[in-house]
C-alpha cells in the first residue's frame, strides 16, 4: 500500500469527533463540546493537543503538594486550581498544571480568563518539555500573565525556573532558578521547601 493510501486510511479511520468543525481547526469553546476527548486536552494554536503518556508519580505528588502549600499559603480572594484550562484567547487553551487566580470560585467552571491569574506552573515532563519551556513561556506572557514557574526534575528534586512579565515588552524576565528553597513575595509572600514536595526527598 502506497503512503498516500495509507495516510488516506489513516484519516478516515479517525472518530468524527477528532476532525475540526470548520477549515480554521478548533476554537477555544469547542473544548467544553468534545465529551469524548481525553481528559487533559489542550488547544494550541486551533490544534488539540492530547497528553498521551502515563503521568508519573512524581509528577502527580509534586503538583499536589505544592498546590496545598500555596493554598496554605495564599492570601484571602486568592484560589488554587490545578489541571484547568486558561482560555489565553480564541485559539489558545493551554491546561497548566496549577494556577494561581483572583477569580472567585465557581463549581460549573471549565476555564480561567488570563487577566484573572496571577502565577501559572507547568512541571515539565518528556512529553510536554518543549511546549513548556518555549511554547508557553510566549504564549502565557503575551497573554499578560503575571507570574510562570517551570518546574524541572534534577536527581529526583524539583528546580523551579521563576519568571516575572515585563508589560511592556509582554515578555517574561527570568527572576531566578531555586533549588532546595524557595521564597518570594511575588505574586505574594511564599516560602517553599521544594525537596519537601516530594515523598522521600526530605
Amino acid at each position: 500500500m502506497s503512503i498516500a493510501s495509507d495516510t488516506f486510511s489513516l484519516m478516515t479511520a479517525l472518530p468524527e469527533w477528532m476532525r475540526p468543525p470548520r477549515p480554521e481547526g478548533w476554537f477555544a469553546e469547542d473544548l467544553d463540546r468534545l465529551a469524548e476527548a481525553p481528559r487533559h486536552t489542550e488547544l494550541i494554536d486551533g490544534a488539540l493537543v492530547f497528553m498521551m503518556s502515563p503521568q508519573r508519580s512524581w509528577h502527580g505528588r509534586l503538583v499536589t503538594s505544592l498546590a496545598v502549600s500555596l493554598a496554605e499559603q495564599s492570601p484571602s480572594g486568592v484560589e488554587v486550581e490545578r489541571e484547568m484550562t486558561i482560555r489565553l484567547d480564541e485559539r489558545n487553551r493551554p491546561e497548566p498544571d496549577l494556577l494561581v487566580t483572583t477569580a472567585s470560585y465557581d463549581p460549573d467552571r471549565t476555564w480561567y480568563a488570563p487577566e484573572t491569574i496571577l502565577l501559572v506552573v507547568e512541571v515539565v515532563s518528556p512529553e510536554s518539555a518543549h511546549r513548556d519551556r518555549t511554547v508557553k513561556l510566549r504564549k502565557y506572557a503575551e497573554a499578560g500573565i503575571g507570574h510562570y514557574w517551570r518546574i524541572e526534575e534534577e536527581g529526583g528534586s524539583p528546580v523551579v525556573h521563576a519568571y516575572e512579565l515585563d508589560g511592556p515588552s509582554r515578555a517574561y524576565a527570568p527572576t531566578g532558578i531555586h533549588r532546595d528553597q524557595l521564597r518570594t513575595s511575588n505574586p505574594f509572600r511564599i516560602e517553599l521547601d521544594l525537596d519537601a514536595l516530594v515523598p522521600g526527598r526530605k
